[in-house]
């Protein structure tokens, strides 16, 4: 048994939770055929773990004709549908992971630039209770790489950002959660991680334990 546990864990949803990536890059995909304008695989990965808000700014840059907020609507509507179709695909050994913490009774909290519409989805889909606190991409001024997001669960949920761990599947991610003094988990999923600061980078998810994720604090203690 552990006998120092983190005073929270604060996930990334996109990429991280769920493998959702797959539907945004789809609805981008459509934004951009309905203008007549091309799209790549490696425009997309241009935009993972950005802001919402940002991303609209880059489909705007890149010709399409529509205010932010529309851009933004349309794209999530988009992939709510998909996982309305196609059901919520679970990134592996994430859902087993949040549950084995919330035994254990370490707080946690959901940070996503997703919109808080979206995130509820997710989280209606996960049989526990898996949240202490969703923070989402309409309830922050500054988007992910900032370290808004993750400061602003720590602080929600009382307790002291460096003692938390914060797993991200992204680049952009990963530098919100270095920024904020987080403890930064980096699990690839689209994109590598590797040479990018992080505690700890972690293949997958699967199999892991809340034993591996208290280590990471000793981890930090040790290299401090």
């Amino acid at each position: 048994m552990t006998t120092r546990l983190p005073a929270a864990v604060l996930w990334d949803m996109d990429g991280t939770l769920v493998d959702t990536e797959q539907y945004w890059m789809a609805a981008e995909t459509e934004l951009m055929e309905a203008f007549g304008l091309p799209w790549s695989h490696d425009d997309a990965l241009e935009l993972v773990g950005s802001g919402l808000w940002d991303g609209a700014a880059y489909f705007q840059a890149k010709g399409v004709d529509l205010d932010a907020d529309t851009i933004v609507n349309r794209l999530t509507e988009r992939v709510r549908e998909q996982l309305e179709e196609h059901g919520v695909p679970w990134r592996p050994g994430a859902r087993e992971l949040l549950q084995a913490l919330r035994e254990a009774s370490v707080p946690t909290a959901l940070v996503t630039m997703s919109v808080r519409s979206m995130a509820d989805d997710i989280v209606a889909a996960i049989p526990f209770e898996a949240f202490d606190l969703i923070v989402s991409g309409d309830s922050v001024e500054n988007a992910k790489p900032h370290p808004e997001p993750y400061l602003t669960a720590a602080t929600q949920l009382g307790v002291d950002i460096v003692d938390c761990v914060a797993i991200e599947d992204s680049p952009t991610g990963l530098a919100s959660a270095h920024a904020s003094g987080a403890i930064a988990l980096a699990v690839p999923n689209f994109i590598p991680l590797d040479g990018l600061p992080a505690a700890a980078l972690w293949p997958t998810l699967d199999g892991t334990t809340v034993d591996d994720v208290a280590a990471l604090l000793t981890i930090r203690e040790v290299t401090a």
